[in-house]
């Protein structure tokens, strides 16, 4: 048997990524990545995600209750960094890193069109987690593919959703294998 060694946890877990869009009081645009997020439940559908209670993103959030989960492939590998990145407040990541901001059909925060799914989402509650974290659920109100990138499920070799590891290391090579009956 191979010996066990210690390790912080979120080094043995791949996580999707996600870019969450929201808009400002004023309706400046904002997004970011995120990878500790989840669905909730079906029924009712929800979404949640974890966010730092210091980031715009939930200042955002918290003034409006609205947000966007856009889905992303490897092409957003590069621009983990840059949405990353602490930009001032209403200086929109999305323009900043030439994405395309597409009207949401029922939140006012953008879709970002080079996502292949996206989620508009209302909150409906957030759990503090720490001093420096909450995790906000929200409703999911919209929720659309883009239709080349959906067969009977998402299809991941078409694709190639973009995972994350831990810092930058980040995993995009899948395969879809059906299991049990």
């Amino acid at each position: 048997m191979t010996k066990a060694i210690d390790v912080d946890f979120s080094k043995m877990l791949m996580r999707p990524c996600i870019v969450i869009s929201t808009v400002s009081e004023n309706g400046v645009s904002n997004a970011a990545p995120f990878s500790f997020n989840s669905p909730a439940t079906t029924k009712p559908p929800m979404y949640g995600f974890c966010c730092e209670v210091e980031h715009d993103t939930w200042r955002n959030i918290r003034a409006n209750g609205e947000f966007v989960v856009n889905l992303v492939g490897a092409s957003f590998g590069d621009l983990m960094e840059p949405l990353s990145r602490g930009l001032p407040y209403e200086q929109s990541e999305i323009l900043e890193c030439g994405l395309t901001e597409v009207a949401s059909k029922k939140v006012k925060p953008p879709r970002i069109g080079e996502a292949y799914g996206w989620m508009e989402c209302r909150m409906t509650s957030y759990e503090e987690l720490s001093p420096r974290a909450v995790w906000i659920f929200g409703e999911v109100l919209v929720s659309e593919i883009r239709e080349d990138a959906l067969d009977e499920v998402v299809n991941v070799e078409k694709v190639k959703p973009l995972n994350h590891i831990s810092g930058e290391t980040f995993v995009v090579e899948m395969k879809r294998v059906k299991y049990g009956r």
